[in-house]
C-alpha cells in the first residue's frame, strides 16, 4: 500500500501543475470596417480580382473544378446557380469560401463582405 502512495502522491502534484498552467485566451477577430453600400462594387474591378488574390484560378479554371472563375468565364459560372437574390448570406459563392466557411481557401473578411454588397446590389455584371 505503501508503495502506491508514492507514485500516486507525485502523479497528483503533475497533473495540479499541469493544469493549473493552462490559460485560454480569446483571440478577437479584426474589426472590418463597414462598406459604404452607397458605392457599387463592380464584378469587374473588385470581384473578379478576389479570385485571383485568393487563388481561386488555380483549381477553379477551364478543364478544373466546377464554377470556372477565370475573368472571362467567372460570371457565367457564378450567376445564378451560386447567388441568392433572395437572401444573399446563403450565397454559395459567398458561404463557401467565407473566412468562417469549410472551404479551403478562405476569403478575408473584407473580400467576404465585397462579395456579399455585391450580391445585395443585385450580382450585376458591371
Amino acid at each position: 500500500m505503501k508503495k502506491a502512495y508514492l507514485y500516486t502522491l507525485p502523479l497528483i502534484i503533475v497533473m495540479i501543475i499541469a493544469f493549473s498552467s493552462c490559460e485560454y485566451v480569446y483571440i478577437e477577430p479584426p474589426e472590418v470596417p463597414p462598406v459604404d453600400t452607397t458605392i457599387i462594387i463592380s464584378f469587374d474591378t473588385i470581384v473578379v480580382p478576389i479570385f485571383s488574390d485568393q487563388s481561386c484560378t488555380n483549381c477553379h479554371k477551364s478543364g478544373g473544378t466546377s464554377p470556372n472563375l477565370t475573368p472571362d468565364k467567372a460570371f457565367a459560372s457564378i450567376v445564378p446557380g451560386l447567388v441568392n437574390l433572395n437572401d444573399p448570406e446563403s450565397s454559395i459563392i459567398y458561404t463557401k469560401p467565407d473566412p468562417d466557411g469549410s472551404h479551403y481557401q478562405k476569403y478575408t473578411p473584407v473580400q467576404a463582405q465585397n462579395i456579399l454588397v455585391w450580391i445585395e446590389q443585385g450580382a450585376k455584371n458591371n
